[in-house]
């Protein structure tokens, strides 16, 4: 069986230099917001391009702290695309403010510059983007738009460490960008994790206090703040990982030139090239009107894959009185009810990616 992700085979090459690193971690006896965790969050920073980085939870923590030191009025429009996973909304939600869904361009599934100008009014103060699969969204047209309009711009890197959109990264463009190190990222560590990247000092040491229970003086808490601190130990991992994201980016990118000069193009509706971007194929997406007949049959021959995601948010039970009652999402709709996740993984091999053309061609 071809598995869609073993974490098991993408971990192996760093098993050495991880067991290292927990014998480091043991004996320094240090396991919360140590030096692995500062050196982690100055080579991240080095990494994406900003001048700072702070580490955190999970992105989903990132997404509503980066939020909350935006300072917001209470009840703001916030424009956020209708594809995103559900942690992108929550975000808004949870900070207080209002999702304002915008659709997506049917090509690349990132949010459409277009129809995010249909979607202002006097109550929008903010934008968060979603690099959704590994792909930048057009941040020329999105930052020209932010700043006619006065506009507060996050960037939800979740799923795009490493791709850059006109030779500048993901992360670097927005008043902050949010990124997961969910085990199956690009950058994965053995847990939860997550990171803010931005310019400005005063927000990333907002967000440093925001992080850590609203505190900059031990025991003095100046913000309502919350727990959410990037765990020493997970910090080590991600140091040895970041060192290998250029070989994990390649060999992603590599399957993906695979999957696109193989994959019969009349049958399936590919990922979409530019010149423009660097993708780095968090997830190598297609879509087939007969999505669930391919899934089955692709598991049928030996092929494993998953759906991100199979449910619009504006069809989440939990954005009821939320979402529901926005204009339709047809584009949306039309891309979780047809895409298909194929396998991807650094822990991939070749012949697995040449075995899955061939039976993706049967079809």
């Amino acid at each position: 069986m071809i598995e869609q992700e073993n974490l098991g085979l993408t971990n192996r090459p760093f098993e050495s230099e991880f067991k290292q690193a927990f014998d480091a971690f043991l004996k320094k006896g240090w396991y919360i917001l140590g030096s692995e965790v500062a050196d982690f969050e100055k080579e991240f920073a080095a990494y994406v391009g900003t001048k700072y980085c702070v580490g955190v939870a999970s992105c989903l923590d990132a997404l509503i702290i980066s939020l909350e030191c935006l300072k917001l009025p209470k009840g703001s429009d916030v424009l956020v695309p209708s594809n995103t996973y559900i942690a992108s909304i929550l975000a808004i939600v949870k900070a207080g403010l209002h999702p304002v869904l915008v659709e997506p361009d049917l090509a690349t599934y990132n949010i459409s510059p277009a129809d995010l100008k249909k979607k202002l009014t006097p109550n929008t103060k903010a934008v968060l983007v979603v690099h959704l699969y590994g792909k930048s969204c057009q941040m020329d047209e999105i930052c020209t738009f932010c700043k006619e309009h006065g506009l507060r711009l996050v960037e939800d890197c979740a799923q795009s460490h490493g791709a850059k959109f006109k030779g500048k990264m993901t992360g670097s463009f927005g008043d902050f960008g949010a990124f997961s190190f969910y085990p199956t990222k690009n950058l994965g560590a053995l847990g939860d994790a997550g990171a803010i990247c931005t310019d400005n000092k005063e927000l990333a040491d907002m967000a440093r206090a925001y992080r850590n229970y609203g505190s900059e003086v031990k025991y003095h808490n100046k913000y309502l703040g919350m727990n959410s601190r990037l765990d020493e130990l997970q910090a080590s991992f991600l140091r040895i990982k970041l060192r290998h994201m250029d070989e994990i980016t390649e060999k992603k990118r590599h399957f993906a030139a695979l999957y696109l000069d193989g994959i019969d193009s009349s049958k399936f509706v590919l990922p979409v090239v530019t010149d423009d971007c660097f993708d780095v194929f968090h997830q190598f997406v297609i879509r087939s009107p007969k999505r669930d007949e391919l899934k089955k049959y692709l598991l049928e021959n030996g092929v494993k894959t998953e759906i991100h995601y199979p449910l619009a948010p504006n069809k989440q039970e939990a954005m009821k009185g939320i979402l529901d009652i926005q204009e339709p999402t047809p584009l949306a709709e039309e891309i979780h009810n047809t895409i298909l996740s194929l396998p991807c993984s650094f822990g991939s091999t070749e012949e697995e990616i040449k075995q899955v053309i061939e039976v993706l061609n049967r079809f």
